[in-house]
């Protein structure tokens, strides 16, 4: 593995029930340590730490040096990082609307020509898996295309504790072994694509400033 990873939490839920509230955290801070293990710089972004304006409006909608500094910074961290973590829940058969809100306000230009792995986790027996499919076409529009493998963490709660650690009784290694099949690939095509951003490999036109750029004749 190489470059920095950022992990992308999808929930801002405080309160319960369900109990515990901040599962989700638990989930992110798990990749962020497995990253870590594998010597992976790895950056918790939790919207509950974020304040995004209000009416929604993008990024990329503001006058140059207009844009709310919360974003400025948001677009920085994005923008350097070689790959993503997408972690989310699952509500109506879909991926979290705090990530999505969180990702539509920023264009793809920040985001493509790197990979993104999907985690998805609940409280019950699915593991947020049917959020996961809504996330592959969401991912791939944004042009961070999704690495095959994923990870689903049914009963989360029963796996990880507060800080992110298996609690006891979880067979770690099994874990592990899981959760590096995904973080592996994640990895890999990292570093790949670093290297051909790197290398100044000409980039296709498809992820243009103007979406009319992307029109038919």
């Amino acid at each position: 593995m190489t470059g920095s990873i950022l992990v992308i939490l999808g929930s801002e839920r405080i309160s319960g029930p369900p109990e515990p509230p901040r599962l989700g955290e638990r989930v992110a801070a798990a990749c962020v340590h497995r990253l870590e293990a594998k010597a992976v710089p790895a950056t918790l972004v939790d919207p509950v730490e974020i304040e995004l304006p209000h009416p929604f409006k993008p990024h990329f909608a503001y006058r140059r040096g207009s844009a709310p500094e919360v974003l400025d910074r948001l677009a920085e961290q994005i923008a350097a990082a070689d790959g993503y973590v997408m972690v989310s829940p699952e509500y109506n058969h879909m991926m979290s609307p705090v990530l999505a809100d969180l990702l539509n306000h920023f264009g793809s230009s920040l985001f493509s020509y790197k990979p993104s792995a999907i985690v998805t986790y609940s409280a019950g027996q699915w593991g947020g898996t049917r959020a996961a499919v809504s996330m592959r076409t969401f991912l791939s529009e944004l042009g961070c295309l999704p690495v095959s493998a994923m990870i689903h963490v049914p009963r989360a709660h029963e796996v990880f504790g507060a800080d992110g650690t298996y609690l006891a009784g979880v067979d770690a290694a099994r874990w592990d072994g899981y959760l590096d099949r995904t973080l592996d690939q994640l990895g890999w095509w990292a570093a790949a694509a670093a290297r051909q951003r790197g290398d100044g490999g000409k980039r296709p036109g498809a992820f243009m400033v103007d979406p009319s750029q992307r029109n038919a004749p």
